[in-house]
């Protein structure tokens, strides 16, 4: 019989609260992605209506996969990914704000929140915490 792992260190449950938050924003993308695109600073096109479809379907299933895939397995590889996975969204951040001109506040707090949620899980995976 499967049973649910309860996380047994600091770092783990610092890794294992990475992913329940990218579960909600998981959640919140795929329940009401017209909100997430608002608080994201996004806009669709009214000729597409359509694009409701990417914030449904790219973003919402790669945080829920990543998310609960951590929550149901609890692997140091698992969160090796949820981690890199922020990592990448900061560095991304980061080059955005480089070359296209977006150093905004919204960006700055972005890439903070994001390179902390990326940090939390590489330090349990490397043995930091």
């Amino acid at each position: 019989m499967i049973e649910f792992y309860w996380p047994g260190s600091t770092g783990e449950w610092m890794a294992f609260l990475v992913a329940v938050i990218t579960v909600g924003f998981g959640l919140l993308l795929y329940f009401m992605p017209r909100l997430s695109f608002r608080i994201l600073r996004l806009q669709t096109m009214p000729e597409h209506p359509d694009a409701i479809a990417e914030g449904r379907g790219t973003m919402a299933g790669f945080y829920l996969a990543s998310g609960v895939s951590c929550l149901i397995l609890a692997q140091p590889l698992l969160y090796l990914v949820l981690g890199l996975g922020w990592a990448f969204t900061a560095l991304g951040r980061l080059t955005s704000m480089l070359f296209d001109r977006g150093g905004s506040r919204f960006n700055w707090i972005s890439v903070l929140i994001e390179a902390v949620l990326a940090a939390l899980p590489l330090g349990y995976v490397f043995g930091f915490v």
